[in-house]
């Protein structure tokens, strides 16, 4: 009988104060220990945790089969660091103190697979690439979870931009038309795994849980550079510049507050939680705009709009009324190229086409293709367990192209409260 082989990951689950941490267990992985450490302080995040743990190993499709080992000392973070039960940390949390465990861990010779922002503040950037640095040193993988880059319409558009004979070279653009633009809204309420979502009180403090650039901006900025500079590294000491950003709050009446978080409040709350941000990517004019807004329309749902303009066309990512608030992408004018590039793809997106309307080119997607925004995480955490597996399979341009974005993100922030 051939010797049992040892599991390539045993999870370790810290803090898990946000519902992501939840989503990347969502489904089983072959390779990994079905049995996970959890440390964290005894509360409601915990328990909503372990409910949607619950939820997945009871369902009556494809169940997990996760085995949790539940540790709620005072002081949890120190136990898992003397104990170290497993070899990944995986952790979504509050943001302000993510960025002490991420480097604690990887100090401790662990793993990390961690949740956006990694850090809110310029001040940090130190700490990030000392972690970084430490985790290389070791042949640890200390990745974050860009979930949107696995979204088809994403992918397609950094396709379609990154083909010369379709798209041109990228448009540098000004302040007023910028090469590139993106939007993203999400929302305060909404449903997971079929469940309203709780979000606690201090989400709302924008010290803890960051402005909307620094936490789910950090995704917009991931793929502008992803899509327009693709497998390339980004120097954020030579290659950007930000030159303006401003911030608004979203208002929540005292009855929102409450039907969110459970909890009583008397006042309105201005939550500054919006931004905006114009800066050059290598010479290239970016503005994008990212906020919060309490609920989605009626069949909608988080929203991601950018637009890439080439000089031979521009291509673009819609999600409004007219698309049925599902991401579409569209090229504008239509050429000869398209249909060429169409053909191209077919081995990675068996029918794939396109339909020309007037003077543009919507790409037709297969509903096969189209993956849910929770079934990212899964995906992400595959490619994670690749390079945990092949350390050396990492690109190159993960690791400065991971200090670019978050220098943009934090940068922006502190520029907008000073403007």
């Amino acid at each position: 009988m051939a010797p049992q082989r040892a599991p390539l990951a045993r999870l370790i689950v810290l803090d898990p104060a946000h519902f992501h941490v939840a989503l990347v267990q969502k489904e089983p992985y072959a390779e990994v220990d079905p049995r996970v450490a959890v440390y964290a302080p005894l509360g409601p995040e915990l328990l909503d945790y372990l409910n949607r743990i619950y939820l997945f190993n009871t369902r009556a499709d494809d169940p997990t089969r996760w085995e949790l080992d539940v540790h709620c000392a005072a002081d949890f973070v120190q136990e898992m660091m003397a104990q170290r039960p497993g070899n990944v940390v995986v952790l979504a949390g509050k943001n302000d103190s993510k960025m002490d465990r991420i480097r604690a861990s990887v100090a401790a010779g662990l793993n990390v697979l961690a949740d956006k922002p990694w850090i809110l503040s310029s001040a940090d950037l130190p700490k990030l690439e000392e972690s970084l640095r430490m985790a290389e040193e070791q042949g640890l993988i200390a990745y974050d979870i860009m979930t949107e880059r696995y979204e088809v319409t994403s992918q397609l558009q950094r396709e379609l931009v990154n083909c010369p004979e379709l798209f041109g070279e990228l448009e540098a653009g000004t302040a007023e038309e910028p090469g590139v633009y993106a939007r993203s809204v999400h929302h305060i309420m909404k449903m997971v795994s079929g469940l309203p979502l709780r979000r606690p009180a201090w989400f709302f403090d924008i010290s803890v849980q960051g402005e909307a650039l620094a936490d789910v901006g950090t995704h917009v900025v991931d793929l502008v550079q992803w899509t327009a500079f693709a497998e390339q590294a980004i120097d954020y000491r030579t290659d950007i510049q930000i030159l303006d950003a401003r911030r608004w709050p979203l208002v929540l009446t005292p009855a929102q507050f409450c039907t969110v978080t459970g909890e009583e409040r008397t006042e309105k709350l201005e939550y500054f939680c919006n931004n905006s941000v114009h800066y050059t990517l290598r010479g290239i004019h970016v503005k994008m705009d990212i906020g919060w807004e309490w609920q989605a329309p009626a069949g909608a749902g988080d929203v991601y709009e950018a637009s890439f303009r080439g000089t031979r066309c521009c291509v673009e990512v819609r999600q409004g009324e007219a698309e049925r608030y599902r991401p579409e992408v569209y090229v504008r004018p239509a050429n000869p190229a398209l249909r060429e590039k169409i053909e191209r793809l077919q081995s990675r997106w068996p029918g794939l086409d396109m339909a020309e309307q007037k003077g543009e080119a919507r790409i037709l997607i297969p509903d096969r293709f189209r993956v849910s925004h929770e079934e990212h995480f899964a995906q992400v955490t595959h490619t994670f367990f690749e390079y945990l597996r092949e350390p050396l399979a990492m690109p190159a341009w993960e690791t400065p192209n991971m200090l670019a974005k978050y220098y943009v993100t934090t940068r922006g922030v502190e520029l907008s409260h000073s403007l």
